[in-house]
């Protein structure tokens, strides 16, 4: 993926945008090794639902903004409720590999 388009889902509010991109993709980078591995899987599982769980600031936040009136899909109230129910789901799966793999 490319980082500008990542840069654009973090609130304005945040700041330091392309920081908090290069953190968070490195993060991914830890949380997915440590889902792979069979030892590391439940502490893997747990922090996948901490990192998405920060993801839903954004995802809030896009609630706030959205405009019926937008013409990408998830600009809208409709694509913005969905980001968060996904998100959810997320986490919700994310918990369920921790538990399962512990």
């Amino acid at each position: 993926m490319i980082p500008g388009y990542f840069r654009t889902l973090v609130p304005a509010w945040l700041g330091r945008a392309r920081l908090l991109v290069a953190a968070s993709g490195a993060a991914e980078i830890v949380v997915g090794a440590l889902v792979l591995l069979p030892p590391s899987r439940s502490a893997g599982g747990w922090a996948a639902a901490a990192l998405i769980t920060g993801y839903l600031v954004s995802h809030v936040d896009a609630l706030w903004h959205a405009r019926a009136d937008r013409p990408r899909m998830l600009e809208r109230p409709v694509g913005a409720v969905a980001r968060l129910v996904v998100n959810v789901v997320y986490i919700t799966w994310a918990v369920a590999v921790a538990r399962y793999a512990a």
